[in-house]
């Protein structure tokens, strides 16, 4: 969960560390809007991706289920600087599936966390593991 104060304070801290004067128009109201990026950037820090694989259908026959085009943005926790891409999921199932918009949900979870595209895909297939068994 974020700690807003300590966001806050830590955006006027870089600012006043730019050179900037944090209060003055323009800036004054920029620590509040940063937290609420962050609130929606990584919000998937507090949520958990395997929710969305647990509602599962019966499957008659075993064909391949392939989402294509997952698009997703993330941050590298390394360099906290944006990424993205598309994903595609794809798996065999054995005798149930999850609904295809269930697949783009799991992957904004794992996405709206600080985050390195390797540890993304590994995640990603790990929940599909978990939550379907394919």
């Amino acid at each position: 969960m974020i700690d807003r104060n300590k966001v806050e304070q830590a955006v006027r801290l870089l600012l006043e560390g730019m050179g900037e004067d944090p209060s003055r128009e323009g800036l004054a109201d920029t620590p509040e809007r940063v937290v609420r990026m962050y609130e929606e950037l990584y919000g998937g820090m507090d949520e958990d991706p395997g929710t969305y694989l647990d509602k599962t259908f019966r499957a008659e026959n075993n064909d391949l289920i392939v989402e294509k085009d997952i698009t997703f943005y993330s941050v590298c926790k390394h360099h906290l600087l944006p990424f993205y891409g598309k994903v595609h999921v794809a798996y065999v199932p054995d005798k149930k599936v999850a609904g295809l918009s269930k697949l783009a949900r799991t992957v904004e979870v794992f996405s709206r966390r600080l985050q390195l595209q390797e540890q993304l895909t590994a995640q990603i297939a790990d929940a599909v593991m978990d939550g379907l068994a394919p």
